[in-house]
């Protein structure tokens, strides 16, 4: 049987140059001299016969046999991940290291309470929880860094369930000068004030969300301080239901009268990006995340009732 003359190192570089969009920044990426990616790369294209870069202005782009090899390549060595996984899985029994990703609407004590069973079930297992932003959950799938995602976006490629839905209401601290006005409100009465928002985590695609039309913004890496923060009279904010009741029953936040757009929704998803090679603690963390999640659901509709969270 013949053997392959390019190796899985050549095609992770030229992966990487791709993805990371130039030399230096693939380097950098993978922890090896530029010199090193290049050679891999140039190596690649003469073990193949045909090239995979063309220089368009000052720009390497990919050939049109390139963009078929990219495609192909991931494929590659997507396969020799899960190949590897794969085997560290059925020697260990319990896997070694279960990564989870959650959106930060999921609240972070119903995640706490799905670590605590998993850390009494599996305790061979390295547990690693990491909170992320509108795009930070999906890139982390498309990078191949968490075994169960918690997203509000499923990346072509992956298939997901849907988890819960989450409505976001526009709120300020009851003697905000908003709530002074005492009328039905509209953009314009918004735009003098200063809203919160909270930073997207994701970092090659960072996007915004919701209405962002405020003259003054204070940006907040974390739901639970955008909340605090709206408490305490700094702005108003669009914030999820779910992490803010204790404030709403207290009367301290009020929603904000708004003529429209005063409440909107976000899905989550449950994705596991390799549901065929899962091991017992994924699927173990995957049940007890929908368990959480149906609990989360059913006391939403008693406390606040169905408008407040729904299940698809």
């Amino acid at each position: 049987m013949a053997a392959p003359r390019t190796t899985l190192d050549q095609w992770h570089c030229f992966l990487a140059v791709v993805d990371e969009g130039s030399y230096a920044r693939a380097a950098d990426a993978l922890h090896k001299s530029q010199s090193a990616v290049t050679y891999a790369v140039q190596k690649l294209e003469e073990q193949l016969n045909v090239p995979v870069f063309e220089i368009k202005g000052r720009k390497a782009v990919l050939t049109e046999a390139g963009q078929s090899l990219y495609r192909r390549g991931r494929g590659l060595i997507d396969e020799a991940m899960r190949l590897e996984k794969s085997a560290a899985s059925a020697a260990a029994g319990w896997e070694p290291q279960l990564r989870i990703v959650a959106d930060a609407l999921f609240p972070s004590a119903a995640m706490l309470d799905c670590l605590k069973h998993l850390a009494e079930e599996c305790p061979d297992t390295r547990l690693e929880c990491i909170e992320t932003v509108l795009s930070g959950a999906e890139e982390a799938l498309l990078e191949r860094r968490c075994d169960i995602a918690i997203t509000g976006i499923v990346p072509p490629g992956f298939l997901g369930d849907h988890l819960m839905r989450v409505r976001f209401n526009a709120v300020a601290h009851r003697d905000h000068p908003l709530h002074q006005l005492d009328r039905v409100l509209d953009f314009r009465d918004l735009r003098p004030f200063r809203q919160l928002v909270v930073r997207d985590s994701g970092a090659r695609k960072p996007r915004d969300s919701g209405w962002l039309d405020a003259a003054q913004r204070l940006t907040i890496s974390r739901i639970d301080l955008s909340v605090q923060a709206v408490s305490e009279g700094i702005g108003f904010a669009w914030l999820p239901d779910i992490a803010m009741q204790k404030e709403l029953a207290e009367g301290v936040l009020k929603p904000l009268p708004m003529a429209e757009g005063g409440e909107r929704f976000a899905d989550l998803f449950i994705v596991m990006p390799d549901r065929e090679l899962a091991g017992p603690a994924a699927l173990r963390g995957e049940v007890l995340i929908r368990a959480a999640a149906k609990q989360l659901v059913a006391a939403c509709h008693e406390h606040w009732g169905n408008e407040a969270l729904l299940e698809s």
